[in-house]
């Protein structure tokens, strides 16, 4: 519990252009939006800016192993750039802006930080250690596991 900051796209605009280390975390969100095809576009952007640009794919990401994957390729984002969780969750402490896009349960810190939880022990990526996240969601609500994200009110 407690408060969150609303960002607008001036401001994540903004953090995107100040960040040289930027992590995209998808989610089904993603898929359900269909936005795998301006995401793969605003990354091009980025790197050919100089920015330092991955994606992180959480083992249950989407709604089947590999979709996001999949969908990722199909929008012609390069392979490399494109990695699991713990070919990175090392990294997030070094990372300027992580972008969660449509993510849920896969970047909930209470699988690590509560014990009581009854997402305790799931793998999840590390976005709280980053020096900024921004949720991109349509709300605050939960995920499909019905669990409170404390990383909405970090």
């Amino acid at each position: 519990t407690g408060t969150h900051t609303e960002v607008n796209i001036d401001e994540t605009i903004n953090f995107v252009k100040d960040a040289k280390n930027i992590i995209i975390v998808p989610g089904y969100g993603l898929c359900v939006a269909k936005a795998q095809y301006p995401i793969a576009e605003m990354v091009d952007l980025m790197r050919k800016k100089g920015k330092n640009v991955r994606f992180g794919i959480p083992p249950v990401a989407g709604r089947m192993p590999g979709q996001l994957n999949v969908l990722l390729a199909e929008a012609g984002v390069p392979y490399d750039v494109v990695l699991e969780m713990d070919e990175l969750n090392d990294d997030f402490p070094e990372t300027d802006l992580v972008l969660v896009i449509g993510a849920n349960d896969t970047v909930n810190s209470a699988a690590e930080e509560d014990p009581n939880s009854i997402i305790a022990g799931m793998p999840v990526l590390r976005v709280w250690t980053s020096q900024q996240v921004v949720v991109m969601k349509r709300s605050l609500g939960v995920g499909y596991a019905a669990v409170d994200n404390p990383i909405f009110f970090k």
